[in-house]
């Protein structure tokens, strides 16, 4: 009997493999890091081939550690950085053109001739998203108008178009020998190509888009009882698994945490930083610059909705600190540095390295430090740093309760950055909630594996996902309303200061 269930993430930075227990604990893991590619300001590239072979690798890193055969898993699901983009060959699997990441601005002029035609909210009606090179259908425009081949053989119906889950599922289960070309609807959603109401391709904003239907993929549940295909005994598994789970990254940690009720809601602090609120079974178009998305869809049941505040800079920006001006070995690092100042001594860091996402929007936007003195020393740098993903997640959660009309009582908090006692802290005294951590941090993992195990009945609903959730810690709010007010106006003019800078 296959007593546990794996989970795939695959991640901006990293690949990696969990394995859990039927109480959603880990009993193992394996993680590898890939190559970061940066081929111009602004442009950001992953190697898909390099992907797929690190998922192959801590697959079978996570097996050995644990102990266990692919043959003791139940199903297998899939979460990713979503609208990262790939286009390969149907016969071949070779990719004709690296992946176009999520943080890339490369598609600017496709988004501005769309813009200029109709304005940014153009599809936002049928899609819930504006028009903004985060999303993935600019992205395959890039690729057919600048890769020839890729265009050649989108035309004789030989190419095919995915975000990585789609890539990772198809190689999984078969590659060129018949692997299952399918996306399901938490990724379609990203695509600016999606109708959020029938959950099919919009032909009209495909043909607009430039984008023909031959090659995107089969859109599926999150959770799908009619498996998408075994994987092969020749894989990495080495044993036929049902593949049946795929959700992006963010909405697996909603699924993760359990956020199955309308209001409920959860921030992912990672690479980027995303805040999701469960909006029930009809889209919410927002007001106030949220994007409205797809949370999961589990087989036979309608589909539960979002309303999403995306920041593109995060934990990148705690690894910039790092790589870029070498001001620490290790990313934990910076917390020991900043909390040797009582505060930011009235500097701020506005990370808009690739614009500013929501609630803004601002492709035009960079990045700036302001209220810099001769006073201010690395420390005062490494708090600004904690406390710029702080605020852009008030900007968020300020939008959040316009739009929904319910204003958030506590938030449950997860991704790397959790482990970081000052943010957390100056989290919950910058929004006057409660932050909670779950005992299980890994809720993106958790999420992708609970969506597999509920389509292969290893769970056998929800009840037994809320009972395994569990609070590991509470940080209550704790600070003068007066000082917050401060802070916080004095974050919205440093934002001012980031507007306009590119042409």
């Amino acid at each position: 009997m296959a007593r546990y269930v794996g989970a795939v993430d695959s991640g901006t930075t990293s690949s990696r493999f969990i394995i859990f227990d039927e109480r959603g604990r880990i009993v193992g893991q394996d993680q590898k890091e890939h190559r970061q590619i940066y081929p111009k300001p602004g442009w950001v590239e992953h190697d898909p081939m390099e992907i797929w072979r690190n998922t192959g690798e801590v697959i079978r890193g996570a097996l050995t550690k644990s102990g266990l055969k692919g043959g003791d898993l139940a199903a297998i699901g899939i979460t990713n950085q979503r609208e990262t983009t790939v286009v390969w060959d149907r016969a071949t699997g070779k990719p004709f053109y690296n992946a176009i990441v999520w943080q890339c601005t490369r598609t600017h002029d496709i988004c501005k001739g769309l813009t200029e035609e109709g304005g940014q909210d153009r599809f936002r009606e049928a899609t819930g998203l504006p028009v903004a090179t985060y999303f993935s259908g600019p992205k395959i425009r890039w690729i057919l108008d600048n890769v020839p081949e890729a265009k050649a053989a989108a035309d004789r119906g030989d190419a095919l178009f995915g975000t990585i889950e789609t890539w990772i599922i198809w190689w999984l289960t078969g590659g060129p020998k018949g692997g299952a070309h399918v996306t399901d609807v938490t990724n379609a959603s990203r695509t600016m190509l999606m109708d959020l109401k029938t959950l099919s391709w919009d032909e009209e904003i495909m043909k607009i888009m430039g984008v023909p239907m031959s090659g995107l993929a089969r859109i599926v549940p999150s959770s799908d009882e009619g498996t998408w295909g075994p994987t092969s005994e020749s894989g990495p598994l080495g044993a036929r698994v049902p593949v049946c789970g795929a959700v992006g990254d963010q909405q697996a940690a909603l699924v993760g945490q359990t956020c199955f009720a309308p209001g409920q809601a959860k921030n992912t602090y990672g690479t980027g930083c995303f805040l999701l609120m469960h909006t029930g079974h009809e889209p919410i178009q927002s007001r106030h610059g949220l994007i409205t998305t797809l949370a999961y869809q589990f087989s036979n049941r309608k589909p539960s909705y979002c309303l999403e505040g995306s920041i593109a800079i995060a934990g990148a920006l705690v690894q910039w600190l790092r790589d870029n001006l070498k001001m620490f070995e290790s990313a934990p690092e910076v917390e020991a540095l900043a909390a040797k100042v009582e505060d930011t001594g009235g500097s701020y860091i506005v990370p808009a390295f690739s614009g500013l996402y929501a609630p803004y929007w601002r492709p035009d936007a960079r990045g700036v430090m302001v209220g810099l003195t001769r006073y201010i020393n690395r420390n005062h740098i490494a708090r600004a740093v904690l406390e710029a993903t702080a605020y852009q997640t008030k900007d968020i959660v300020e939008a959040m309760n316009r739009d929904s009309g319910v204003e958030l009582k506590s938030l449950k908090a997860d991704g790397g950055m959790v482990y970081n006692e000052l943010l957390m802290q100056f989290q919950s005294d910058i929004l006057n909630v409660p932050v909670v951590r779950p005992k299980v941090a890994e809720t993106t993992c958790l999420g992708a594996a609970y969506a597999a195990g509920i389509a292969s009945g290893f769970w056998s609903g929800r009840e037994e996902l809320y009972n395994n959730w569990e609070e590991d810690k509470t940080w209550q709010p704790n600070m003068d309303e007066k000082v917050r007010a401060e802070k916080y106006a004095g974050w919205k003019k440093a934002v001012e200061r980031t507007l306009g800078w590119v042409e």
